[in-house]
């Protein structure tokens, strides 16, 4: 095996002896407590009282489960779940003998997150804020770019979600998986990505006056963050039934999602703003 590429086996968590700390689970909970200690800070600056924090923490949490499950069922998974409909709100599967098997819920599709989380965001500015969709999608959109960093380590540790074979000796061998060639790590590519954009936001928002023009802060999150899931999932290996390419053998079903979420924000950047006096 060459030194050049790097085989990854690592444990599935941390063993306490009488529970398992999964490192996926561990990456959740860092950025969500990570994000909830940021958006504290940003709430001090902009004068919005703390006991706020917490339904904004539920709605986030709540509206990005239903939205990612939602979103592997009705953009990647239909074929199945149009025959197996309980199974999208039950974390057992029905096998062929008639039985149930518990299997947790397997498929989660971020595209989903991306439009349940502003939606929940929608009421959660309506009924606590008092303040504009923007005011708010502006701000949780630094935290979420922070949040992708964290979830797609989580990726790298679970050795899924990771890239197809270099051609090279340069690589990642997820021995985890099976896989017994260099792979791009599409996660850490990612990972790395969403670091650096979330640095950019936080930058603009504390040095800039930028977050005063509502939905630009919010309008960059969307342009880069699905501008850069667009061009990695050249790099990466379709890891479940039916995410395939269909759009001229070129294009998948994650990709063509992206661009109208691109655009979204491309026209959140640069729309006109009303003079407020």
């Amino acid at each position: 095996m060459s030194y050049l590429s790097i085989v990854w086996d690592p444990s599935i968590g941390i063993d306490l002896g009488f529970f398992t700390i999964r490192w996926y689970s561990l990456m959740f909970v860092i950025a969500f407590v990570l994000g909830m200690y940021l958006m504290k800070k940003i709430y001090a600056n902009d004068e919005i009282p703390q006991e706020k924090l917490d339904p904004l923490f539920m709605y986030t949490f709540v509206s990005m489960l239903i939205g990612m499950r939602l979103g592997d069922v009705f953009f990647y998974s239909w074929d199945y779940y149009q025959n197996h409909l309980l199974e999208i709100i039950l974390p057992f599967k029905k096998l062929a003998d008639g039985s149930w098997k518990f299997t947790g819920f397997t498929g989660f599709a971020s595209h989903g997150a991306a439009i349940a989380i502003p939606i929940a965001l929608y009421f959660y500015a309506k009924k606590h804020l008092k303040k504009s969709w923007l005011f708010i999608l502006d701000r949780m959109g630094i935290m979420v770019a922070l949040a992708g960093f964290f979830i797609r380590f989580g990726n790298f540790f679970n050795s899924e979600i990771y890239g197809k074979p270099t051609g090279s000796n340069f690589g990642v061998i997820f021995k985890a998986a099976g896989e017994t060639v260099p792979r791009h790590p599409t996660q850490l590519y990612e990972g790395l990505s969403y670091l650096a954009l979330f640095f950019v936001l936080w930058y603009f928002y504390w040095k800039t006056d930028k977050k005063k023009q509502e939905g630009f802060l919010f309008g960059i999150f969307m342009v880069v963050l699905w501008s850069l899931r667009f061009f990695i999932e050249f790099l990466k290996e379709a890891q479940v039934e039916g995410r395939e390419d269909w759009v001229l053998n070129s294009l998948n079903t994650g990709q063509i999602l992206s661009i109208p979420l691109v655009l979204i924000g491309v026209w959140l950047m640069f729309r006109k703003q009303k003079n407020i006096e």
